[in-house]
C-alpha cells in the first residue's frame, strides 16, 4: 500500500501564525470578560482551540517539550485559584464568590483595575486548558496504543 505524504511545512507555517492570532484574541477576551462579553471559559476554549491546532500541525512531541507542566497539575492550580477566589471573600464577611475590585496604577500601562472576578477567571482559564491538554494527551495516546498493536 502507498503511503500518502503532505507537505508540512506549509502546515506549520500557517499554524503558527493562526496559533499567535488566537492566543492574542484569547488573551483580549480574558482581559475584556468583566466589562463585555467574555472571560476564563471563553478565554480557555480559545487557548485551547490554539492548543489542538499546535498538536495537529507539530505532533505530540513538541507539544510534551513545549508543554513542560503537567495537565493535573494545571486543573489543580486553576481549582484551586478559583475556589481561594470565592472563599476569600469569607474574610471579609462578604457571601462566597462576592466581587470586588481595586485602581492600581502601572508603569507603562497607567491605571489598571484588578477584580476580583478575574482571578476567578484566571482559574477557570487554568482548568480548562488543563482539561484540554488531558484530552489532547489521551487521546494520543490512544493512537500510539493502537499503532503499536498494528505495527
Amino acid at each position: 500500500m502507498k503511503q500518502f505524504r503532505t507537505n508540512d511545512l506549509i502546515l506549520k507555517t500557517t499554524t503558527t501564525i493562526i496559533a499567535f492570532v488566537i492566543l492574542a484574541f484569547s488573551i483580549y477576551l480574558f482581559l475584556a470578560g468583566h466589562n463585555a462579553p467574555g472571560g476564563g471559559f471563553i478565554g480557555g476554549l480559545m487557548t485551547a482551540a490554539a492548543i489542538v491546532l499546535l498538536y495537529i500541525a507539530f505532533g505530540i512531541g513538541t507539544m510534551a517539550r513545549v508543554f513542560k507542566w503537567s495537565s493535573t497539575t494545571l486543573i489543580a492550580v486553576g481549582l484551586l485559584t478559583a475556589i481561594a477566589t470565592g472563599i476569600g471573600s469569607f474574610l471579609f464577611k462578604q457571601p462566597f464568590l462576592s466581587h470586588t475590585f481595586g485602581h492600581f496604577h502601572l508603569p507603562f500601562v497607567g491605571d489598571f483595575e484588578l477584580a476580583t472576578a478575574m482571578l476567578f477567571d484566571l482559574g477557570v482559564y487554568f482548568t480548562v486548558i488543563g482539561v484540554t491538554m488531558t484530552i489532547i494527551l489521551t487521546i494520543a495516546d490512544d493512537q500510539n496504543e493502537e499503532k503499536s498493536e498494528l505495527g
